[in-house]
């Protein structure tokens, strides 16, 4: 028989439950009917009290009844007076199953369509192409009459596009040539094959905390054991880094050691040599996600990882998501060529090559990437100082951590959990990711993660909605005086 499935990682698993219309216990009940449809909860799965579950959903106790009510009538659990409330033996098998990894439908959930009035805070990515890119598909289509002897299929990518990424890092103070560059469709599918090819059932992963839940679903997928090392004002604890390099002896550790996501921390050159130094004395593979390097505030970013000795262990993955656009796809990984080798095997298994005409209007866009992605760190900045204040008008006992560069803060609560104000927030409608989704393992988290990346108009708009969500959640728990004090106007 299944084991119980525990308030908190229900709650993770429902995700987004309750953006959309309609009464919460049949919004409640459709995410759960989903739920175990695609086999995430197994039959006989002893589901949470309706006290415990509601509590941490911000709802209340009649709302989980009624849903659980719901689902008894369809055929979904079976409730019994003494025993609980448990998932119903299914006369079909599902079609798949998720395995072990508890952060997967959240993740998935960053990315739903948007059926309401709702900010969209969960996902963090520009959300309009530059006008770069519109040219850059121009020329690119223009390039096309030009085509001959060519099928357009390039599994390893375009040499365009690998020649202008690897001049990129070399630029960097990092030598790389195109024979060390694999094109992807976007950093998720980068980190996606490095984990299917080095990462086991029951191999040692090692990631900071928080981190991408993009990552953490990729780990729990491959049903990995995640160890975690905190991260602080100047990144990683590179102390408690390399103490578990020594002794939990990692397949793969996964590091965003620039602009952190989501604190926008940066880790500094003396200690980035002394992780590249521990990887090879450990044989550690050391995954550096640089999606967010062309966004700094202030100063650029340090050189990659990898350039430091020991970087032959570096594995670096990178993308155009996040300095141009989400919908060009286009990211990659830079190692050496064992390695490439290994993942362009995967990769031509999956998919066989990325889009032809996408990877030339990548390639084209190389020569102005640093005037587009300066212009856009420089919205950023002007957006982070506007929602500062925003904070500091509506929100004045929240606190955060001040990012160096990137798209989002991490944002700590006066009081209470993450998730459960998340939940509320959704129904003033303001959609964020609470902490424990970048948290691996999950549990509760009084941290929630804020994007900048919107206009001024619509952050403003978000803050108001988060304050009414404080009130909100402040008049279900309570919250010690001096917080409600600065809550009432």
């Amino acid at each position: 028989m299944p084991e119980p499935i525990s308030p908190e990682a229900l709650s993770a698993l429902l995700g987004r439950w309750a953006n959309g219309r309609g009464p919460l216990y049949l919004l409640l009940a459709t995410r759960l009917r989903a739920l175990i449809d695609e086999g995430t909860l197994p039959s006989d799965t002893p589901l949470p009290p309706e006290r415990r579950l509601a509590t941490l959903l911000a709802v209340g106790r009649g709302t989980v009844v009624a849903c659980f009510d719901r689902l008894r009538e369809d055929g979904y659990v079976l409730r019994r007076q003494g025993s609980g409330t448990r998932v119903a033996p299914r006369s079909q098998p599902v079609a798949h199953t998720v395995g072990n990894a508890p952060n997967t439908p959240q993740f998935l959930s960053m990315f739903q369509e948007n059926t309401t009035d709702a900010v969209l805070l969960a996902c963090v990515a520009p959300d309009a192409p530059p006008r770069e890119l519109q040219d850059a598909y121009a020329q690119a289509a223009d390039q096309l009459t030009t085509v001959h002897g060519d099928i357009g299929v390039h599994p390893a990518g375009h040499p365009a596009l690998r020649q202008a990424v690897a001049e990129r890092y070399t630029h960097r103070g990092l030598p790389t040539t195109p024979d060390q560059i694999l094109v992807t469709n976007g950093a998720q599918q980068a980190l996606d094959l490095l984990v299917r090819g080095y990462v086991s059932a029951g191999d040692t992963v090692l990631c900071e905390n928080p981190t991408y839940p993009g990552a953490l679903a990729l780990f729990g997928a491959a049903s990995a054991v995640v160890r975690t090392v905190p991260v602080g004002g100047e990144g990683v604890d590179v102390t408690r880094l390399l103490d578990r390099f020594a002794g939990s002896r990692p397949v793969l550790a996964y590091l965003i050691p620039t602009f952190h996501n989501p604190t926008g921390t940066v880790i500094p050159p003396a200690r980035r040599r002394r992780i590249a130094a521990a990887a090879r004395q450990y044989d550690v593979m050391l995954v550096e996600d640089e999606t967010m390097v062309d966004l700094p505030f202030d100063d650029p970013a340090p050189p990659p990882l990898a350039s430091y000795p020991g970087g032959e262990q570096v594995v670096t993955v990178g993308s155009l998501s996040k300095s141009v656009w989400g919908g060009l796809r286009i990211g990659w990984v830079r190692a050496d060529a064992e390695v490439i080798s290994q993942l362009l095997r995967l990769r031509t298994l999956a998919g066989m090559s990325g889009e032809f005409c996408s990877q030339l209007a990548a390639a084209s866009l190389f020569p102005v990437l640093d005037d587009l992605a300066h212009r856009r760190a420089t919205a950023l900045r002007h957006r982070f100082e506007h929602l500062v204040n925003e904070f500091a008008e509506h929100l004045p006992t929240w606190q955060w951590v001040r990012p160096q560069g990137g798209q989002s803060m991490w944002v700590r609560l006066p009081e209470g959990e993450a998730g459960a104000y998340t939940q509320i927030a959704a129904r003033h409608g303001v959609v964020l990711l609470p902490g424990d989704a970048l948290t691996p393992g999950g549990g509760t988290s009084p941290w929630v993660r804020i994007p900048f990346s919107g206009d001024r108009d619509t952050l403003s708009t978000a803050v108001r909605r988060m304050r009414a969500a404080w009130v909100d959640y402040a008049a279900r728990r309570p919250l010690r005086a001096s917080t409600l004090d600065q809550m009432v106007m």
